[in-house]
């Protein structure tokens, strides 16, 4: 019998897309932060793990995927497409400048998720034209995850949404907080991702639930 569970596919209308964030959370805590994420609803959930060793994100990676088996929930590794199909992650998620989608498809299989991070209303368009399965659009906000990436603002989230978001599901990221959420559902958004404010609360788990009533209202 498989220990690590099934394999999960995008669910049907997600929401929250919630990233463990090594940048914010040590290594010793990742598992603790993680079912916490799970337990208070992530409908996604990435490892994202830029200032580590492979050896590091291999072995948190191993650490996660069981959890969120468990939970039903679709683990994401950001970057490493061989390594995601290593360990039979539910997807990878590919920067803009991480190559084209079909050498990644050949290496993940046809079942997996595959996402793209785009920064603009073209971009946008040509990531759904590729085929990726989902998209995360930002940042919307400043944000200290992407220095030196400039803000994109909120003014294109309803044609984005009109054009992208009602084919493949499309997040909207960057510098997004509960505080600012209602602003950015206003705008045309449907489907976030939300990371510091979540990791740095003392209580993740609530301030999961809250984000997640605050997308369902």
């Amino acid at each position: 019998m498989d220990l690590v569970g099934l394999p999960q596919p995008m669910p049907q209308d997600p929401r929250l897309y919630c990233i463990l964030d090594l940048g914010y959370v040590a290594e010793a805590d990742a598992a603790s932060v993680t079912a916490s994420l799970l337990d208070g609803g992530a409908d996604l959930l990435q490892l994202r793990a830029k200032h580590s060793d492979l050896d590091t994100v291999r072995r948190v990676a191993l650490t996660l995927l069981p959890l969120c088996r468990a939970a039903r929930v679709p683990f994401i590794l950001n970057d490493y497409p061989e390594l995601a199909a290593e360990i039979d992650a539910d997807g990878v998620h590919l920067g803009q400048d991480d190559g084209a989608l079909a050498p990644v498809r050949h290496v993940m299989g046809p079942a997996k998720i595959i996402g793209r991070s785009t920064h603009s209303l073209e971009q946008a368009r040509a990531a759904l034209v590729e085929g990726f399965d989902y998209i995360g659009f930002g940042p919307l906000f400043t944000t200290p995850t992407k220095p030196g990436r400039p803000a994109i603002g909120l003014h294109d989230i309803a044609a984005m949404e009109r054009d992208v978001g009602h084919q493949i599901p499309a997040f909207c990221i960057g510098g997004i907080h509960r505080s600012n959420l209602n602003t950015v559902l206003a705008a045309g958004a449907r489907r976030v991702v939300i990371v510091s404010d979540l990791l740095l609360d003392p209580k993740v788990a609530t301030a999961t639930r809250h984000a997640r009533a605050l997308l369902h209202a």
